[in-house]
């Protein structure tokens, strides 16, 4: 079972597509989402739809992490070819995945989704349907009152 609302955000540090090491503090609006594979079909909508909210995502101040256990050669990859503008993180050992208890058995972090702040888990989106979840999610941030978007 994954972190639950209202758990303190782990301290994790992995590689992004381009080598560099990312250590997310998560005191700021944060959406960290977990998919299985590079260029697959699911991953790939879910991935450009993020893109497409990219800039309401940050005009809300949200910073938006993908992370699968692919290595930093293929996030590389898949960002040229989808021309994705924010970070994928390279979990080839699976230790981000553990840190928020997201299923690994399938040999692929489990599709779920974590939204945080002031650090700690503000929501959790398990089983999580690519298609539309990037709107759902920054919907759902800006219902709460997570986040605003400016005047």
């Amino acid at each position: 079972m994954a972190l639950e609302t209202g758990d303190d955000a782990p301290e994790v540090t992995a590689p992004n597509q381009d080598g560099e090491a990312i250590s997310p503090a998560f005191d700021e609006p944060t959406v960290v989402y977990f998919y299985p594979r590079d260029d697959t079909p699911g991953c790939t909508v879910e991935a450009n739809q993020f893109q497409r909210e990219r800039d309401t995502y940050r005009d809300a101040g949200v910073t938006v992490y993908g992370v699968s256990t692919d290595g930093v050669d293929s996030h590389r990859d898949f960002c040229e070819q989808e021309g994705l503008e924010f970070d994928l993180l390279a979990d080839t050992e699976g230790d981000v995945a553990d840190a928020f208890d997201v299923d690994r058995s399938g040999g692929a972090a489990a599709r779920t989704t974590f939204f945080l702040d002031d650090g700690e888990v503000k929501s959790v989106y398990e089983n999580v349907d690519p298609d539309g979840h990037a709107r759902a999610v920054l919907g759902d941030a800006l219902e709460d009152g997570h986040v605003t978007l400016p005047e």
